[in-house]
C-alpha cells in the first residue's frame, strides 16, 4: 500500500499555516502555504458589511473566535448580528451568553440579513485552491487549532488546565497523545474541525507546536542529555513547555497581547525553576502553568527553542528554531512527526 498524501493544515488566530505532504519528497520541497486564518477572512467581510450597514446572519459551524471583535463592532454600529444555533458556538458555547451581547439566535436567516458563512475548514475552498496548485486532493486531511474547550462548571482557561493537567498525569508527558484520533467531549471546536475534514486525526495548536521542535533530531537530542524548554509565541497565545527525553514535564499558557517582553521573561524564568505559581499566570490573565514531577537529571531546563510569528518578542533569549527549514510550518511537521508520518 502507498503512503498516503497529507494536507495539514495548522489553524491560528492569523494565519493557517498548510504543507502539503507528499511521501519520498524532501520536506523542504513539499508545496507549502501562509494563508489568512479563515477568522481573519470572516472579520474582513463583516468589516465590510458593517461600513455597508448591512445586518448580518451567521450560518455555518463552529471555529476559532478571531472575528469577534468585528462583530462588537457591527453591534456598535447599531447593526443586528443574528447566527444559527450551530454558528453561534463560535462566539460562546453557551447560547445565553451569546444572546447577553446582543446577538439573536434563529434556525434560519431573517429576511433582509446578509449570510456570512463560518468554518474552520471549507473542502471547496481547498477543492479549488489546490487545483488552481495543480494539486489533487489529498488521501488525507490533518489539523491543528487552539481549543478552549467548554466546561459549563468553571472558566474556560481554568478548564483548559485540566486537559494540560490529563495529559500530564495520565498521558506521562507524551505530546504525540494530544493528537486525537477520538476528540475529547470539552473540545467542541476540534470536534467540529475533525468532522469537517473527512475524519482525520486532529491536535490542539499548542501540542503540533512542541512536536515540531521535536521533529528536528537536534532538538529531541538535546532534550534526552538535560531538560529544555521550548516555547511558541503566537499571535494570541504564549505556549511553554519543560521538556526532557522528548516528554513534557510542565506547561504554561498566557495571552501574548497581556505580555511585553519583560514580563515574559519574569514568567519564563519562575517556570523553568518550576516556581511559577499557577494562581500568579491566571491572576494576570493567563490560562496557568502546571507541572509533573521534576526529574532531578533535567538539571535547570535552561536550553530554550523558540518558534512561533511572535517570536521577536524573545530575541536573544533562546535558539529560533525553523523545522525543515520553515519556522512557519512548524506544527504542521509536528503533526506528521507525531502520527510517525514524517
Amino acid at each position: 500500500m502507498k503512503s498516503p498524501t497529507v494536507l495539514c493544515l495548522d489553524i491560528g488566530s492569523g494565519t493557517q499555516d498548510v504543507l502539503y505532504h507528499i511521501p519520498g519528497i524532501e520536506p523542504e520541497n513539499r508545496p507549502k502555504f501562509v494563508l489568512p486564518a479563515p477568522a481573519r477572512m470572516v472579520a474582513r467581510r463583516l468589516a465590510a458589511l458593517t461600513a455597508a450597514g448591512s445586518a448580518v446572519y451567521l450560518h455555518g459551524s463552529n471555529m476559532g473566535g478571531g472575528f469577534f471583535g468585528a462583530v462588537k463592532k457591527h453591534l456598535a454600529a447599531g447593526l443586528a448580528v443574528c447566527a444559527h444555533p450551530e454558528a453561534a458556538a463560535a462566539i460562546h458555547d453557551n447560547p445565553a451568553r451569546v444572546q447577553m451581547l446582543g446577538v439573536e439566535i434563529s434556525g434560519s436567516c431573517p429576511g433582509g440579513y446578509v449570510p456570512v458563512h463560518l468554518s474552520d475548514y471549507d473542502a471547496a475552498f481547498w477543492q479549488a485552491f489546490l487545483g488552481m496548485a495543480g494539486l489533487e486532493m489529498p488521501d488525507t486531511v490533518v489539523a491543528a487549532a487552539q481549543d478552549h474547550g467548554f466546561f459549563p462548571d468553571s472558566s474556560n482557561r481554568e478548564g483548559r488546565f485540566t486537559l494540560w493537567r490529563r495529559f500530564l498525569r495520565e498521558h506521562d508527558g507524551d505530546p504525540a497523545s494530544l493528537i486525537f484520533h477520538d476528540v475529547p467531549p470539552e473540545l467542541t471546536r476540534l470536534a467540529v474541525l475533525q468532522k469537517a475534514i473527512g475524519g482525520g486525526p486532529v491536535c490542539d495548536s499548542g501540542a503540533a507546536a512542541v512536536l515540531g521542535a521535536l521533529s528536528m533530531p537536534e532538538v529531541a537530542q538535546r532534550s534526552h542529555r538535560h531538560g529544555i524548554t521550548v516555547v511558541n509565541v503566537g499571535n494570541s497565545h504564549v505556549v511553554a513547555f519543560l521538556v526532557y527525553r522528548e516528554r513534557v514535564y510542565g506547561v504554561y499558557e498566557h495571552h501574548t497581547g497581556m505580555l511585553d517582553t519583560a514580563a515574559l521573561l519574569h514568567d519564563l524564568t519562575e517556570f523553568r525553576r518550576a516556581w511559577l505559581p499557577d494562581e500568579q499566570v491566571r491572576a494576570c490573565g493567563g490560562h496557568g502553568c502546571m507541572f509533573n514531577t521534576i526529574p532531578e537529571e533535567a538539571e535547570s531546563f535552561r536550553p530554550t527553542f523558540v518558534l512561533g510569528p511572535r517570536r521577536a518578542m524573545l530575541e536573544g533569549q533562546g535558539q529560533f528554531i525553523a523545522p525543515a527549514g520553515d519556522m512557519m510550518l512548524a506544527g504542521c511537521f509536528g503533526m506528521l512527526h507525531g502520527l510517525g508520518l514524517s
